[in-house]
């Protein structure tokens, strides 16, 4: 029995910079914490001859190269694993479509979960890697690599995505009681609302991919916002952080007509009335979580929860994508 895990995450600064249509001209940067939310994946050997993966649905196939599920499929020919005599789990602490890049999570766990089956060992990065290759080279999604690498590495974690490929990692220095502080006064609520994050970055892709002026400004300013973010959080000043992440939202709404809506804006400002400093939508937009920093979180919990919205409490997560049972 083998049982991996990869943390979801929040993006901290430069979302949606992490798209080859814009790094491949311009150079991503982004900032992202990997959070104790996880997904899950077992895998154990069976006494029969098929394999067996349970998801949202049940296949029952002869080999992996029969599998509906894209991903799966496609993480099993990598890896070179035909798949007979074995039964493979996915579960989720959050549903997927809620922002979280839970999608880059699944991938990099599943892959750590066969390439332990297999002995392998993987770095990192290699990890993140195969699992970008897996979602945007072979599945031709149009996504970027921030929810992949960061679901690998784990941590606070700064990203450079250069032309060509290459990506550059390394923690943010922030101090422990920055640190606390900041995991203490971040608070998240569950929208309702769940969407596919493909359809609206799809839009930004293309645009980008067209070299459309205002979206390649906009990008610009968002990465400008994630390095004063970085600059924001390892000087300690929480507040000028918040006020980075009310700019990015405001910013990222630009960028397509499906990013928000009148209950979710509504939200916000009711949010903002009652003590956050900031804040923004999670992910690439249209529902998922609501994330707020505020220096009063009774005031701005009991607020929220008059108008309906759970709160995800969290912490962050400095493992990374790991094995958590073997045997």
């Amino acid at each position: 029995m083998i049982i991996a895990r990869s943390p979801l995450r929040i993006s901290l600064g430069g979302g949606g910079t992490d798209l080859p249509s814009y790094y491949e001209h311009h150079t991503g940067f982004l900032v992202s914490a990997a959070i104790d939310k996880y997904v899950y994946i077992t895998l154990h050997d069976t006494f029969g001859q098929d394999l067996i993966v349970k998801y949202s649905k049940l296949e029952r196939v002869n080999t992996a190269k029969e599998l509906e599920h894209p991903i799966i499929r496609e993480a099993f020919d990598l890896v070179g694993l035909e798949g007979r005599a074995l039964e493979l789990t996915s579960m989720a602490d959050i549903p997927a479509g809620t922002g979280l890049g839970s999608s880059g999570s699944f991938t990099t766990a599943l892959l750590k979960a066969l390439h332990t089956y297999k002995k392998n060992l993987v770095h990192p990065a290699e990890l993140a890697e195969q699992a970008c290759d897996i979602e945007i080279n072979r599945l031709h999604e149009p996504i970027g690599k921030q929810d992949q690498y960061i679901a690998a590495f784990g941590g606070i974690t700064c990203f450079k995505f250069l032309p060509g490929g290459k990506v550059e990692a390394w923690p943010a220095k922030i101090s422990e009681e920055t640190l606390y502080n900041l995991e203490d006064n971040l608070l998240l609520f569950f929208t309702g609302y769940s969407r596919s994050a493909s359809k609206l970055l799809k839009d930004q892709d293309q645009k980008s991919k067209e070299g459309d002026k205002s979206m390649i400004e906009n990008l610009h300013f968002v990465k400008d916002l994630g390095l004063k973010s970085l600059e924001a959080l390892e000087g300690g000043d929480l507040r000028t952080f918040a006020g980075y992440m009310d700019l990015h939202w405001q910013r990222k709404k630009e960028r397509s007509g499906g990013m928000t809506n009148p209950q979710i804006d509504e939200w916000y400002e009711y949010a903002r009335s009652e003590g956050a400093l900031g804040g923004k939508l999670i992910g690439a937009g249209g529902g998922g979580f609501l994330m707020f920093y505020t220096e009063d979180k009774l005031k701005l919990r009991r607020a929220m929860r008059t108008k309906g919205l759970k709160e995800v409490r969290f912490k962050f997560d400095f493992e990374g994508t790991k094995v958590v049972v073997t045997g």
